[in-house]
C-alpha cells in the first residue's frame, strides 16, 4: 500500500466514525451519481464516453455535529470539500472538480418546526422542496416558492445559489424569504446568523451566505417565511404584434405597483417554438401571460385594471383559459420533451437588468450570437418580474453541435463568453437564480472588478486552506 493509500484509508476511518460506514461511500454509482449535474458540459462528456472527473468518498451526515466534524477532519487535511444537494444544478456548482469530499446534504431532511404565529418553517437545508412544500401545506400555509426544479432541489440549493420560483414576483426570491440561518464554516464551527432578516447590528451575516455556492461554508439549517393558501388565483393572457409592445405592457404592470404573482413575456421565437408546443397557441407575435392571487375581490379589481394596460398595446386577447393553460403546464416547459436534450447543446443565458436597460441587454445578446455564431437558434422569455426590471431567460440551441466533445465544450464556452459580457456592458449581470458555479467564474471579475478583491479577502479569511467547493464562482481552485 502505497503512503497515499495509506492516508486515503486513515481519512476513510476518521470520517466512518463520524458518520457509519454506510454513509461514507466510493462505489462506482454514488461516484458517478456525483459527478455529473444539469450542466450540459459533463452531461456531454459522458454521453461520449468521457468519464468527469469523480469525488475520493461521498459522505452522508445526519445532523449539524456531524457536519462540524467531517469539515476539521477535512480541514486538517486539506481535503476538498463540494456541498450536494439535489444536484439540480445547471452551472456545475456542485461538481467535484478536484476530487475530495462530496458533502451529499439529504440525509439532514427534516422539518423542525411551523410557527403559525411568525409563519415561518424552520427546515434542515437537505429537505427535498416539494416535500418542504407538502409540509407546511398541511398546516394550512405555503411557502410559495415553486420552481421547475421544485421535485428533485433541496432547501439548501436554493440558498447556495439565490433560486427563484415561478410566484417571485410577489414573494420574492429566496433570499427574500430566508430569516436566519445555521452554517458551518470550513474550519468546523457552528454559527446562527440573526434571528431577524431586519436589523441595524451590523452587516446581514444571513446575506453573506446567500448565494456563495458552498465556498464560504455549509448551510446546514434555515428559517423560511410562509403564506396562507390564497383563497384565489386567477391568469390571463394577450398576445402582442413584438416583445417591444409587450415589455412596455409588462413594465406598465410593476411600476403601477399592483402586485402581481406571476408575469411572464415570450419573445417571437420563443412564442413560435414553445408556446405552440406545450400550449398548443399557434400564433405569431409575442406570448404575456400574467396572474393575481388573493382575496377573490381584490384579485378581481387587480385582473381588470391590468387587462386595461394589456389592451393598450396589445394584438389579441386569448382570455384567462390561455392563461390558466400557462399555470397548469408551467414545468412542461423544463422536462422532455419539450425542453431542449441532448445531442442538442443549449444554455439558459439567464440575466437581469432594470427595465431602462433590459431590452439592450437582449438585444446585445441576440446580436453576438446571430452574428458569431450562425448554427444556434437564440429564443428568450422574460420572467421573475421586479418593480424595478426583470430577468431575461434567453437561450441558445445548437442542432447538431460538434462530434468532438473537447470542441462542443469550447463552441459552448465561446458562446457564453460572448453573450455574458455582452450583456454586462449594456447593464446586465452574470445571472440572476442559477448561480455563477463553475460555469461561470472566469467573468466573475469582469462583472465586479475591484470590488472581487473583496469578496476574495472574505473567501480566505473564512477558508484560509480553501477546502470549500474551490474553482468555483471565480474563486481559486486546489493548491492556488
Amino acid at each position: 500500500m502505497t503512503p497515499k493509500n495509506y492516508l486515503y484509508e486513515m481519512i476513510r476511518s476518521e470520517l466512518t466514525w463520524v458518520v457509519g460506514d454506510e454513509y461514507v461511500q466510493a462505489n462506482e454509482a454514488d461516484n458517478l451519481g456525483h459527478s455529473i449535474d444539469y450542466y450540459w458540459v459533463p452531461e456531454c462528456w459522458h454521453d461520449r464516453g468521457e468519464r468527469p472527473t469523480p469525488p475520493d468518498l461521498v459522505v452522508y451526515p445526519g445532523n449539524t455535529q456531524e457536519v462540524a466534524a467531517i469539515l476539521k477532519i477535512a480541514n486538517t487535511h486539506k481535503i476538498p470539500v463540494t456541498p450536494w444537494g439535489g444536484g439540480s444544478g445547471s452551472q456545475g456548482g456542485a461538481l467535484p472538480v478536484y476530487g475530495g469530499i462530496v458533502l451529499d446534504m439529504k440525509r439532514m431532511n427534516k422539518v423542525i418546526e411551523i410557527d403559525p404565529v411568525t409563519m415561518c418553517v424552520t427546515a434542515e437545508a437537505g429537505i427535498n422542496a416539494q416535500h418542504l412544500e407538502w409540509e407546511v401545506e398541511k398546516a394550512g400555509f405555503s411557502t410559495m416558492h415553486l420552481p421547475a426544479s421544485i421535485s428533485c432541489a433541496t432547501l439548501g440549493g436554493f440558498i447556495a445559489h439565490r433560486g427563484t420560483g415561478v410566484l417571485s414576483t410577489k414573494y420574492g426570491k429566496i433570499e427574500d424569504m430566508i430569516m436566519s440561518l445555521e452554517v458551518v464554516t470550513p474550519t468546523g464551527e457552528i454559527i446562527n446568523t440573526l434571528p431577524v432578516p431586519r436589523h441595524a447590528s451590523g452587516p446581514s451575516l444571513t446575506e453573506l451566505f446567500l448565494g456563495s455556492e458552498g465556498t464560504l461554508g455549509v448551510v446546514t439549517k434555515a428559517v423560511m417565511k410562509i403564506h396562507p393558501i390564497p383563497a384565489a388565483r386567477k391568469f390571463h393572457a394577450y398576445l402582442f404584434e413584438t416583445m417591444h409592445d409587450a415589455m412596455v405592457a409588462g413594465s406598465q404592470l410593476m411600476i403601477s405597483r399592483m402586485r402581481p404573482a406571476v408575469i411572464r413575456l415570450y419573445d417571437e421565437a420563443s412564442t413560435a417554438r414553445i408556446i405552440k408546443r406545450v400550449l398548443n397557441i399557434d400564433r405569431k407575435g409575442a406570448y404575456l401571460v400574467f396572474g393575481f392571487d388573493g382575496p377573490e375581490k381584490i384579485v378581481d379589481l387587480e385582473m381588470e385594471e391590468a387587462c386595461k394596460i394589456c389592451e393598450k398595446t396589445s394584438k389579441e386577447d386569448l382570455g384567462t383559459e390561455a392563461g390558466q393553460s400557462w399555470w397548469k403546464n408551467r414545468y412542461k416547459f423544463f422536462y422532455p420533451p419539450y425542453m431542449f436534450q441532448l445531442p442538442q447543446a443549449f444554455g439558459t443565458l439567464d440575466t437581469v437588468a432594470t427595465f431602462a436597460n433590459i431590452e439592450n441587454v437582449y438585444w446585445a445578446m441576440k446580436n453576438v450570437v446571430k452574428e458569431n455564431f450562425p448554427q444556434a437558434a437564440f429564443i428568450g422569455h422574460f420572467s421573475h418580474w421586479y418593480d424595478w426590471g426583470c430577468m431575461l431567460y434567453a437561450r441558445f440551441i445548437i442542432e447538431e453541435p460538434p462530434q468532438d466533445p473537447n470542441e462542443a465544450v469550447a463552441l459552448y464556452n465561446r458562446i457564453w463568453d460572448m453573450a455574458i459580457r455582452a450583456a454586462i456592458r449594456e447593464g446586465g449581470v452574470i445571472n440572476e437564480h442559477h448561480g455563477v458555479g463553475l460555469k461561470l467564474g472566469r467573468i466573475m471579475r469582469d462583472l465586479y472588478g475591484p470590488a472581487f478583491n473583496v469578496l476574495e479577502s472574505l473567501k480566505k479569511v473564512l477558508d484560509p486552506n480553501n477546502i470549500m467547493n474551490p474553482g468555483k464562482m471565480g474563486f481559486p481552485g486546489k493548491g492556488v
